[in-house]
Order: C-alpha cells, then sequence, then structure tokens
C-alpha cells in the first residue's frame, strides 16, 4: 500500500483542462492559456506540463480548478510508477473533496450547531453560509495552539485504535496514521472554523464521533486508489503491447516470433520510436465530477483510455454481431474475455476483479464499459466510479 504520492516530480506530458473556475484564476493573473486537442478529438483550453509537482496539481483539483487531465504517450512500461502515482494523486484528491463535504454536511445538522442557529439567527452556519476565506484565515490565524490541540483530541484515539489493531502490518500501520492525519489537514477553512468554534464546548462530542467515524470510514475507502492505479496500467500496459507487436509485423516482416523481439531492448526503443513517429499513441483521461456548483457530481470519476484498434477486428466482429447499434458497448469484464489468446487478458480480468470487490466493500459505484465504433478504429475502455 501507498500513500498518494511518490515523487515530488513527475514527468510526464499532462494536458490540464480547466473549469470555469480554473479558467478565470488563470486569465486573472495573465497566464496564457493554450487551445488543446483531445484524445476524443475536442478541443478544450487549458495549460500544458511536461514537468509537476504532485502536490501542486493535487491543490488545483481541490480548488476545483481542473476539469479534465490526459497524457499520451506511445509506451507506458518505462513510466510505471509516475503514471500509477499520477492516477493515486487524483483519486486522492478526489477523495479529499468528498470527505471536506461530508464533515460540513454533517456538522452543520449538529445540535450544538443548531443551538447555535437558534440563538443567532443574524449569524446562521448552515448549507447556505458563505465566509470568505480570507477572513477565515483571519479568524483562525490566532487560534493555532487550538487547532493542534483540537487535531490531537481528534486523532489520539484513531491512531490509538489503528496501533492496537494486530491484523495491520507496521507498513500499513504507518501509511493509515499519515493517511487519516492528512484527510484531517486537508479539510476546508470552513470545518476548521466549526471544529475551532465548537471546540470543548457543550455538545462538541458529537462533532467528535462523526470526525472520528469518517476518518475511520475513509481511511478504508482510500484502498481503492492503489487497486484502480494497478487497474489504469495493466489497461495501459495492453494497449501498448498491442501496439508494438502490430508495428514489429509491419517493419520486421517475415520474422516468426516477434515476441523476441518486442522484449529486445533496442528493437523496442526503435519500435516506440517508429510509433512516435507516426503519433500511434496510448491516450489515458480522467475527467474529474463537477465542480463546486455541480450538486451530486463532485465525487464521479471517469477514466478513459484510447486506443487505435486495427489488430482487434476479431472482437469487434464479436461484439458487433451480438449488437445492432454502430456504437458497440460491453463490460470491460466481458470486453476481457472474448479477448482470447491475448497476452494480459487472464493479469487484466484479476486485476479487474480485486477492483470490483474493493470498490464493493467500501460502497465505491464502479461501472466499465468498453465502446467500439465501426465508424473509427477507435477502442475506448471506460471506467466510471462515483465515491
Amino acid at each position: 500500500m501507498c500513500a498518494e504520492k511518490k515523487k515530488f516530480i513527475l514527468d510526464l506530458p499532462l494536458k490540464v483542462i480547466l473549469t470555469e473556475e480554473g479558467t478565470s484564476h488563470f486569465l486573472s493573473h495573465k497566464k496564457q492559456l493554450l487551445n488543446l486537442k483531445l484524445a476524443d478529438n475536442r478541443s478544450a483550453h487549458g495549460i500544458s506540463m511536461e514537468h509537476f509537482s504532485p502536490s501542486s496539481l493535487q491543490n488545483m483539483i481541490l480548488l476545483d480548478y481542473i476539469s479534465r487531465l490526459e497524457i499520451s504517450m506511445p509506451e507506458f512500461v518505462s513510466r510505471r510508477q509516475e503514471v500509477m502515482d499520477l492516477s493515486k494523486v487524483i483519486v486522492f484528491s478526489i477523495l479529499y473533496k468528498q470527505f471536506d463535504r461530508e464533515i460540513y454536511d454533517a456538522m452543520i445538522k449538529c445540535e450544538c450547531v443548531r443551538r447555535h442557529n437558534r440563538q443567532n439567527p443574524s449569524s446562521l452556519i448552515d448549507e447556505k453560509t458563505s465566509i470568505s476565506d480570507k477572513q477565515l484565515r483571519l479568524s483562525l490565524s490566532m487560534k493555532d495552539s487550538t487547532i493542534q490541540a483540537a487535531k490531537k483530541t481528534i486523532l489520539d484515539p484513531v491512531w490509538k485504535t489503528i496501533m492496537d489493531n494486530s491484523e495491520y502490518t507496521p507498513e500499513e500501520k504507518n501509511v493509515y496514521l499519515l493517511m487519516t492525519e492528512k484527510f484531517l489537514n486537508r479539510l476546508s477553512l470552513m470545518n476548521w472554523y466549526i471544529i475551532i468554534k465548537f471546540f470543548k464546548n457543550d455538545g462538541f462530542n458529537e462533532i467528535l464521533s462523526i470526525l472520528r467515524q469518517h476518518l475511520a470510514s475513509y481511511m478504508t475507502k482510500s484502498k481503492v486508489a492503489e487497486y484502480i492505479a494497478v487497474m489504469v496500467m495493466e489497461l495501459a500496459l495492453s494497449s501498448e503491447n498491442t501496439n508494438i507487436r502490430k508495428a514489429a509485423k509491419y517493419l520486421y516482416q517475415g520474422i516468426e516470433n516477434y515476441d523476441t523481439l518486442i522484449f529486445d531492448p533496442e528493437i523496442r526503443s526503435q519500435i516506440v520510436k517508429e510509433l512516435q513517429r507516426k503519433h500511434e499513441l496510448v491516450s489515458l483521461s480522467w475527467t474529474i465530477g463537477g465542480g463546486s456548483m455541480s450538486i451530486g457530481k463532485q465525487g464521479l470519476l471517469q477514466i478513459m483510455l484510447y486506443n487505435k484498434d486495427d489488430e482487434q477486428n476479431e472482437v469487434k466482429e464479436t461484439i458487433e454481431s451480438k449488437m445492432s447499434v454502430n456504437l458497440k458497448k460491453k463490460s470491460l469484464v466481458d470486453f476481457y474475455r472474448q479477448s482470447d489468446g491475448q497476452e494480459g487478458t487472464d493479469l487484466g480480468l484479476y486485476y479487474f476483479s480485486y477492483l470490483e470487490d474493493a470498490c464493493k466493500k467500501v460502497n465505491v459505484k464502479f461501472e466499465s464499459i468498453v465502446n467500439q465504433s465501426t465508424a473509427s478504429d477507435l477502442t475506448v475502455i471506460n471506467l466510471k466510479f462515483n465515491f
């Protein structure tokens, strides 16, 4: 199990599509935006990066500045860890946001907050409350010692439970200790304003209970980040190998055993260069559910893999013979099962079953679909999650 980021800087060709909030922020700071061409042939305004900090990217997601992220490369195996780290940064960012929203929704229903509202009708704390970050920072700036005391009060029993759990390995205990602290540290200023306002007041135990229960819940839910990263990587590697085999057959005609060729480092490097030259790339995109104003959609994540599918006509024909519309849809597990004989099929099903099981255990809705069009050679694998 890993935390949500490994490297201080990730080296990936990243396209970042901005939300309205993100666009306004960059334009207000005189930053020039690009018109980016995406894997689905759409264009959108955003920024492009080759080297970036995971923490900076995460902050942009937490601020609702990003609607979509995309990388396109001819091969993924040399960037395996970085791609998985990127996937985990994105998933953890969504979990942090969802955790923050659920904490706020639960705290404003507490009896101590309701009592405050009855006694102070001119300064209500409810779902319509809007206090600027500047005001909140000013209010909290002189209360650092109280904030630290509140954190300790919240976390001490949670950490004791973790340390006393004999089923966790030492590594898992360290990860969970760090993870629960990170979830707490990434609470919004508004949530900390409420916590500090009612800290040690009558009724604060109800808030304490909410915080600890949600920390325990999200500590468990965060396990899916690792499964998602592994599944995404497996799909990318499978598509990469399909493309490399296809290129090897074209470049080295007459050779019987293409596996011998593609696993030779020098030959594989030449094949990858040819794929790059011909712009035959595998693309991964992460579309993050609605921004701050998209009620009910904030916990959505859609991961899509795009790849030209010249080599899988038999799979297409199998699917198309069973469906009448032009755009054919199958679940990812059905797609794998109908791809008999292709390397990586069993491994893909193995990862898929773990991911599906992990999502069910923590109440994360998960759906997978493969779209294949008779009008083009593009196959799109679509993973949908609702946290």
